[in-house]
């Protein structure tokens, strides 16, 4: 568990923001790990054949089996829609003997060597580094920012928008508990289940604010490796269905035939987070009732669900939205 304790003023400093060189590192993973973020298969798929064109041995070599990738290369924004040219000068800004901890604090904690190609560039760190952002900034010039990023930019900052208007409507309870099923906020901290490593985590935020990033490619949130960078935060972004060019939803008929009448109602009034007392209330039907299809949704993806004090609330997941269309 990582929890960030936050003061008053700290969770009024927590702010949003778009990262374009968070979102081209972390889509690295889609070429080492295929399959696990599927609403953008189609659309690199597409991209493939120009991405073979770079130094992808490089490229590749710096995502982890677990899918990790260096502390440095996610530089923490430092307003809400920073520019690519302005964050890659920030990773090419690591002064070049912290190069090797960086990568090492990536690969070895899990026994995974060092990818051959990383341990023969640190012969020459400074070299290593140029070439790693050099590779990056191609990657972003010829597969991302034509085509792909102008629509996914979009596709966050409409996040960013239901997270204001979430915050305004309910507070910061719903606000964090919408995010994403990993975190709980009880007693002004903010608490991570940290999947990927052991141990627990304390980061006081202590008058450096928080930064909350939408991104593509995170199954749940997560944040950074080292325990010393300043606070921030990645979280699976809404809106993602309509990055896939897949067909319309599903029509209101054919989803009561394929889940039920009860279910079907279920997903369409779980646009917003609610609880299954409020769903029973709207329903006109017991909370038990609505548990009991809940539990399904929530099994089959159609649904995820946070705790937030002593209430579970529940929302459609990127899945469900796609399936039912985002508005509905």
């Amino acid at each position: 568990m990582h929890r960030f304790t936050l003061r008053l003023a700290d969770l009024a400093t927590t702010w949003f923001a778009t990262s374009p060189i968070h979102e081209a590192v972390l889509s690295l993973r889609m070429w080492t790990h295929p399959g696990v973020y599927h609403l953008q298969t189609q659309a690199f798929e597409q991209l493939r054949p120009a991405f073979e064109q770079l130094d992808s041995r490089l490229l590749l070599s710096l995502v982890a089996e677990n899918r990790w990738v260096p502390d440095f290369l996610t530089p923490r924004p430092t307003s809400p829609s920073p520019e690519f040219r302005s964050e890659l000068a920030a990773v090419r800004a690591l002064p070049p003997e912290q190069l090797r901890a960086e990568l090492e604090q990536t690969f070895l904690p899990h026994g995974q060597p060092l990818p051959a190609t990383l341990a023969a560039g640190l012969a020459d760190p400074e070299r290593l580094l140029a070439r790693i952002a050099d590779a990056v900034e191609e990657y972003w010039e010829k597969c991302l920012a034509p085509s792909w990023w102008p629509q996914a930019r979009a596709a966050l900052e409409a996040d960013l928008v239901y997270r204001a208007r979430l915050l305004a409507q309910h507070g910061a309870t719903a606000l964090f508990a919408d995010l994403d099923h990993r975190l709980r906020w009880e007693d002004g901290v903010l608490s991570i289940d940290r999947q990927w490593t052991d141990g627990d985590v304390e980061t006081p935020v202590d008058g450096r604010g928080l930064v909350l990033c939408p991104t593509f490619f995170a199954r749940g949130a997560i944040t950074m490796i080292s325990n010393d960078r300043a606070p921030q935060i990645s979280y699976p972004a809404r809106g993602q269905g309509g990055m896939t060019g897949r067909a319309a939803p599903v029509p209101r008929q054919a989803m009561e035939a394929l889940v039920g009448a009860p279910k079907a109602r279920l997903l369409a009034l779980l646009a917003e987070p609610a609880s299954t007392t409020d769903l029973a209330h709207r329903l006109g039907v017991t909370p038990g009732a609505v548990s009991q299809h809940l539990s399904v949704l929530a099994a089959t993806g159609l649904v995820t669900r946070a705790r937030h004090g002593r209430s579970v609330l529940y929302r459609r997941s990127p899945l469900g939205d796609e399936l039912t269309g985002p508005n509905r």
